[in-house]
Formats: structure tokens, sequence, C-alpha cells
């Protein structure tokens, strides 16, 4: 199972370089139009790279977990749709007849997406724990993969939709378009709206969940947070016209790609329960290095102004002067943004050492051996919290 896992994801990797040969061929055949490296290029590569990196580690390490399996199924069906166009692109447009079945290429690329959506979908119902919420969704499994199922068959029975519109489908069924295309919208819709009932059933996974388990969901809720965030700012920032249209093009597609690369890396954290316990010292220095370069970013910017306006524009003082101010109070400000984190985001590393802290304050007073040694135990339980706790002493020498 391990070599099928690594091997499906080579495959993703020899998918990549037939996405670039194939828009070299349309841009030598004068028609980069057609081309498939645009500036969405590192959402697409990110998101399936993510997903099927992610997927063949947990196959090959948890092959009865179906996640995993899953997840290179999602990945593969991005990076499969990638040549499908490209080949169906070449062709079918660039180079008419020049390419075997260019037509069945183009099939695939209408339905690619479907694929995509069902193993989603079963991704965020079987999280983390490889089974459903509870029984009583197994009839909504049914459902997504069986709408997901029809879709494909109806879509692949209906005319091309563009850009391949007026090329001929391999599997049309004109004497059944007028019953295919109802059933096919119907069951397009239902695919779309399992994922946002898949996502309602991490989130009530998550209110039932406890111990092991409800760790595992926070990880995802972190990746969740910081990709809602993500998306919030750059909204704010193309809103306020920040950036020029190109700008923008760009910046969408980096947003998309750690938006939706977070997901696949929060998902494997959570089912191999790799540092699951350090979810708490990872968000607060997460928050805290994020606090402290805005304030550093903040002080630059002043003192730049200020010496600019004092010492002239053009001095390279000014740019001096800011950068030594910085470094200056750079670990002062890190100190105390870290300690004002940890007491909302990690609270247990402040307690504990609050607690070590007014222990070696007594500890300079203290003299009897035995208080010394129970006070040290218990200050190692309430920090340290081990299942239990024991001193030795090396007995005085005669």
């Amino acid at each position: 199972m391990a070599a099928l896992a690594w091997a499906l994801w080579l495959l993703t990797l020899v998918c990549y370089a037939l996405v670039a040969w194939l828009n070299d061929l349309l841009v030598g055949a004068g028609r980069p139009d057609l081309g498939l490296l645009s500036s969405d290029v590192p959402a697409y590569v990110l998101a399936t790279l993510s997903a099927t990196t992610v997927g063949a580690l947990l196959a090959s390490r948890r092959p009865a977990h179906p996640v995993g399996w899953l997840l290179l199924g999602l990945g593969l069906a991005g990076v499969l749709s990638g040549v499908a166009t490209g080949y169906a692109n070449y062709g079918l447009m660039a180079r008419p007849g020049s390419l075997p079945a260019a037509d069945w290429a183009a099939l695939y690329h209408g339905v690619s997406i479907l694929i995509a959506l069902a193993a989603l979908q079963l991704v965020l119902l079987l999280t983390p724990t490889g089974s459903l919420p509870s029984p009583r969704w197994r009839w909504w499994a049914r459902v997504v993969a069986g709408a997901a199922a029809v879709a494909l068959v109806t879509s692949s029975l209906l005319p091309f939709d563009p850009p391949y519109r007026g090329i001929p489908n391999p599997l049309d069924a004109p004497a059944l378009a007028g019953l295919l295309r109802p059933l096919s919208d119907l069951t397009w819709a239902l695919t779309a709206l399992g994922l946002p009932v898949a996502a309602g059933s991490l989130l009530l996974r998550f209110r039932r969940a406890r111990g092991v388990e409800r760790q595992q969901l926070r990880w995802l809720v972190l990746a969740a947070a910081l990709a809602a965030a993500v998306l919030v700012v750059t909204a704010l920032a193309l809103a306020v016209g920040l950036l020029g249209l190109t700008g923008d093009e760009v910046l969408l597609g980096w947003v998309s790609a750690v938006v939706l690369g977070l997901m696949p890396l929060a998902t494997g954290a959570a089912i191999l329960r790799y540092r699951l316990y350090d979810l708490d010292r990872i968000v607060s220095r997460t928050v805290a290095y994020g606090l402290v370069t805005v304030l550093l970013v903040g002080v630059y910017a002043v003192v730049v102004l200020v010496l600019g306006q004092l010492l002239g524009r053009d001095s390279g003082l000014a740019v001096a002067g800011a950068t030594l101010a910085v470094a200056a109070i750079f670990q002062p400000a890190r100190r105390r943004v870290q300690a004002v984190v940890d007491r909302r985001f990690n609270r247990h590393r402040y307690d504990a050492a609050r607690t070590i802290q007014a222990f070696s304050g007594r500890l300079r007073q203290q003299v009897d051996l035995d208080s010394l040694s129970a006070e040290l135990l218990a200050v190692t339980d309430q920090t340290m919290q081990p299942s239990t706790v024991s001193l030795w002493l090396r007995p005085r020498a005669r």
C-alpha cells in the first residue's frame, strides 16, 4: 500500500511536467491565450501538491484510514484536469486533429470538478477518525456519492460546454438530452450543496468531541480560521484599491494557494496526531510574532518619516537610524508581547512560568530539606502535570 501511495504521488509530479510541456506547445502554436500558466498557478500547484503529499503520507502510514486515499484522489483529480485541459486545447483548438482522443480529454475536463468535490466532502465527513460523525450521517454520505456519480454520467452524455461547444462529444446522446439536462443540473446542485453541509458536520463533531478527538479537530479549526483571516484581509486590500489590476491577480493566486494548502496540512497533522498538544504554543507564537512584526514595521516607518523630515528624504542616515531602532527594541518587544499573548492563548505556559518564578524566590530562603522536597514535587506536578512523580536523593557519604 505504501508503494502504491507514493507511486500516485510521483504521478502528480509527472503531471506537472506534462502541464508545462503542453503549455509550451500551445505557445509555440501561436495560441498563448489557451496556455495553462496564469496567475492562479501558485494556487493550483500548492493545493494539489499539498493534498497529494499529505494523502500519500497518510495512506502509507495508515492505509486503512480512508482520508489519505481521498486526499490523493482530490489532488490527482485537479492535476489531471490541468493535463486534460492542455491536451484538449492543443488537439481541438490550437492544432485540430494533431492529438488522438483529444475529445475524451475535453470530456474529463468538464467533469473533473465533480470528482474533486465528492472527494473533498468525504474528507470533511470522515476527518479525523475515519468514520462518519454518527450513523445518522450514512444517508447523507450516500446522497453525496450518488449525486456526484449521477452528475458525472449525465454530464458525460450531454454536449460540451464552452470552450469546447461545437465539438462533438464522443458519448453524446441527443435523444436523451431533454431528460438528462434537468437531472444533471439537479445533481450538480446537490453536489455543490454538500460542501457546506460537510463543513457543518465538522462543527457538530467538534461540539461533541472530547479528549484526543477534540485536540485533533482544533487543528482543523485553526486552519479554517487562518484561511478565513487571510481571505478577509485580502478582500479588504482589494476593496480599497491598494494594488493595481495585475497585482490583484497575482495576490489572489497566492492567497488561494495559502487557503487551499492549509486544510490538507491540518488534516494530516490531526490524523497522525503530530505535536497534537502543542497547538496552544503554536498559536501564541504565531500571534506574538505577527504583533511584533506589525509593531516593528510601524516603528520603522515612523522613524524613517521623522528623520527624513529632519535630515532630508535622500539621507541614508534616516534608514540607518530606523534600522538601529528596530534592532534595539526587537528583543524587549518580543518578550513583552509574548507574555501578553501567553496570558490569553497559552495560559498553561504562563501559569507554569509564574509558579516556577515564585518557587525560585522561596528557594533562596528554604533550608529544611523535607519541606524543600515536598514543595519541589508539588511544583513539578503543577507545572508539568506528569502521570507520576518521585524524588530520589543520593545518600549522604559517611
